[in-house]
């Protein structure tokens, strides 16, 4: 019998979980005023375009809350809503917009909601559960970049034939 979720599926989300929680690393990150930028975005949009939800939502929420916990633990569970809704929506959004007939224009448009996704529940976590609204304030025109870095994850996974060769990967089972 069949498992949706193959021993390829899964070590392929524990690897980027695990460049996840690497990437939340304070010696990883850019120092920047009021914290630091961290460049797991990028890892967490990469693994929404490659995986179904299930997987994304591991990556992103799972493995940031993990990061989290490991490094800094105020926001862990802010990090697990916000990433892993991010992942999410950016999974679901980036295959079905268009039905699949401009995957990376649906790409585009899902990793933009998941950015904002990102921007808002980190705004806000910091503002109210965490922080201050004045530190929220501080700290979001790095949010907003940190969002920004997350569009890289789409060359990455389009230009570089990635989707491709991981698409192949996972149906050789």
């Amino acid at each position: 019998m069949k498992t949706k979720y193959s021993v390829k599926w899964l070590t392929v989300t524990a690897m980027l979980m695990a460049m996840n929680i690497v990437l939340s690393m304070e010696i990883l990150s850019i120092p920047v005023p009021g914290g630091h930028l961290y460049v797991n975005d990028v890892v967490i949009c990469l693994a929404s375009l490659l995986l179904d939800p299930v997987g994304a939502f591991a990556v992103g929420g799972i493995g940031a809350f993990l990061g989290d916990m490991i490094f800094y633990p105020t926001p862990m569970f802010v990090s697990l809503v916000t990433h892993g809704l991010q992942a999410v929506v950016i999974s679901v959004l980036s295959r079905k917009l268009f039905a699949g007939k401009k995957p990376v224009l649906s790409a585009v448009l899902a990793v933009t909601v998941g950015a904002v996704i990102m921007v808002a529940g980190y705004t806000f976590g910091r503002a109210y559960i965490y922080s201050t609204p004045e530190y929220a304030v501080v700290k979001l025109p790095f949010q907003i970049l940190q969002a920004v870095l997350g569009y890289l994850a789409i060359p990455l996974v389009y230009a570089s034939g990635l989707k491709k060769a991981f698409d192949k990967m996972l149906r050789r089972e």
